[in-house]
C-alpha cells in the first residue's frame, strides 16, 4: 500500500472507554444471603437471595426496611433509634388523648357519642384550627429555626393544654364554646409549631443525602402509632374513661408520658446548626479542653427550657439585643473602630458582653466575636481588673487559633454558613 492510499483511508474514531462494571457484592452469613448494589444515583439497593432465618427475625427485618431509612443504622446520625422509640410512644399517647378529649367535648354539648364518632369528629376540630394557628405563628419562624427543640416541646405542651381544656369541658357545660374554642386554638398553634420544627430535626439525622427517605420513614412511623393510639383511645373511652372520674385519672397520666417522650426525643436529636446556646457551649468546651464537641456530644448539654441562659466559661455573651439598647450612641464609632474589619461589635456590660452582628454576618463571624469575648473574659480574671489592651490581646489570640478551630468544627459536622440567632437585631454599617 502506497502513501497516497494510506492518506485516503478513513481514520478510525477512538473507541469509547468500556463502561465501568456495576459496583455490587454479595454478603453471606449462616442463614442469610444478600446482594448489595450501588444504583446510578448513589443509593444502595439490597436484594435478599436466600433467607433461612426464623420468622421473627424476618418480621423484624421487614419492619426495619419499611419504617427506617435505607442503610440504617449507618445512614443516620447517632441517637436516631432513641428518637424514634420515644416518637412512636408520643404519637400513640397523643392520639389516645385526642379521642378522650373529643368525646368529652361532645358530652359537654349534650351528645352521647360512640368512641368511633369521637374519633371522626376529632380530625374535623383539629384541622379547622390549623388556619388560625398559622396566622398567629406566621412571624415566629426565625425563632423556631434557632431553637427547634424547645419549640417542639412547647408545641406538645400546648397540645396537651388544649386537650386538657376539652377533657374538662363537661364539668362546665355552660362554658362549652369558650373552653372548646380556647382548647382548639392551643392545639392549632401546636400543630403549626410541630410541623415548622420537623424539617430541622429530620435534617440533623440525615448523613448521606437521604433526607427524603428519612422524612418518609419517620412519617410512616408516626402514622402507624397514631392508628395504634386511636385504637387504644377508643378502648379507653369505652371502658375506664367512660366516666369523668376515669378521664381525670388517665388523662394526666397520658399527658405526662406524652411530654416526657417528646423531651427525650429532643434530647436525643443532634442539631448541627449554630445558635447562641450551642455556640456558647462549643466555645466553653474549646477553652476548657482545647477540643471541639460534635453535635452528638453536645445534645445532652443543651438547656431546652432556659435557652437564653448565659454561660460564664464562654464569656457571658448575649446576642441579638437592639443596637440602641446595647451601645450608647457616643461609643458606637469607638467600638466599631476596635475591630474595623470584623462584622461584629462587642460592648461590655456589668454582667454580660453584648455582641451585635452585621446584617450579613455568618456563623464564622459570630464564632470570631464569641472567641474574642471569651478570651477577654478569661484574661480579665487573671488581671483582676479590666485592661485597655485586653481586647486587642484576645483578638490576636483568636486570630491565631481560629483557622484550626474552624476546620475541626466543620470536620465534626457543624454548619458554619449561617448563624441562627432567631429574631435578634442586627445592624448595617
Amino acid at each position: 500500500m502506497n502513501l497516497l492510499e494510506k492518506l485516503k483511508m478513513p481514520k478510525k474514531e477512538p473507541q469509547p472507554p468500556p463502561p465501568e462494571p456495576p459496583l455490587l457484592w454479595t454478603e453471606i452469613t449462616d442463614s442469610l444471603s444478600r446482594r448489595f448494589h450501588f444504583q446510578p444515583d448513589g443509593q444502595l439497593s439490597v436484594k435478599v437471595l436466600d433467607d433461612s432465618r426464623p420468622a421473627i427475625h424476618r418480621v423484624v427485618d421487614s419492619f426495619l426496611n419499611k419504617f427506617f431509612p435505607s442503610g440504617y443504622p449507618y445512614s443516620v446520625s447517632k441517637g436516631y433509634l432513641r428518637y424514634t422509640q420515644f416518637r412512636a410512644l408520643q404519637h400513640c399517647t397523643s392520639a389516645a388523648l385526642s379521642v378522650l378529649s373529643t368525646q368529652s367535648l361532645l358530652f359537654a354539648a349534650g351528645l352521647r357519642p360512640t368512641p368511633a364518632q369521637a374519633t371522626a369528629v376529632s380530625w374535623i376540630l383539629k384541622d379547622g384550627m390549623q388556619h388560625v394557628g398559622k396566622l398567629i405563628c406566621s412571624n415566629l419562624g426565625a425563632r423556631m429555626d434557632s431553637e427547634p427543640k424547645s419549640w417542639r416541646i412547647l408545641a406538645d405542651v400546648l397540645y396537651d393544654l388544649g386537650t386538657g381544656l376539652e377533657v374538662l369541658s363537661p364539668l362546665c357545660p355552660h362554658l362549652f364554646l369558650e373552653m372548646a374554642g380556647l382548647g382548639n386554638f392551643a392545639k392549632g398553634m401546636a400543630v403549626v409549631a410541630a410541623r415548622a420544627t420537623r424539617l430541622p430535626i429530620y435534617s440533623s439525622f440525615a448523613k448521606e443525602g437521604n433526607l427524603s427517605d428519612l422524612f418518609a420513614k419517620g412519617e410512616a412511623i408516626s402514622t402507624l402509632f397514631n392508628v395504634v393510639g386511636l385504637g387504644a383511645g377508643i378502648q379507653l373511652a369505652s371502658t375506664i374513661c367512660s366516666s369523668m372520674q376515669g378521664k381525670l385519672v388517665v388523662g394526666p397520666l397520658l399527658s405526662i408520658i406524652h411530654v416526657y417522650c417528646v423531651v427525650e426525643e429532643m434530647r436525643a436529636t443532634p442539631i448541627n446548626t449554630l445558635n447562641p446556646q450551642r455556640t456558647a457551649l462549643i466555645v466553653a468546651d474549646f477553652l476548657k479542653t482545647g477540643k471541639i464537641s460534635s453535635p452528638a456530644d453536645l445534645r445532652y448539654q443543651e438547656d431546652l427550657l432556659f435557652t437564653g441562659r448565659l454561660i460564664e466559661d464562654a464569656g457571658n455573651v448575649k446576642v441579638g439585643r437592639a443596637l440602641h439598647k446595647a451601645v450608647k450612641p457616643s461609643k458606637l464609632l469607638e467600638l466599631k473602630q476596635i475591630f474595623p474589619e470584623e462584622k461584629f461589635i462587642l460592648s461590655r456590660e456589668i454582667k454580660w458582653v453584648d455582641m451585635i452582628l452585621e446584617h450579613d454576618a455568618t456563623a464564622e463571624d459570630a464564632l470570631r466575636g464569641w472567641l474574642v469575648a471569651a478570651y477577654a473574659a478569661h484574661m480579665e480574671k487573671s488581671f483582676r481588673e479590666p485592661n485597655a489592651s485586653i481586647l486587642q490581646e484576645a483578638y490576636d489570640k483568636m486570630n491565631n487559633a481560629f483557622s484550626p478551630f474552624l476546620s475541626e468544627l466543620q470536620a465534626k459536622g457543624w454548619h458554619t454558613d449561617r448563624f441562627l440567632d432567631g429574631t435578634g437585631s442586627r445592624f448595617a454599617w
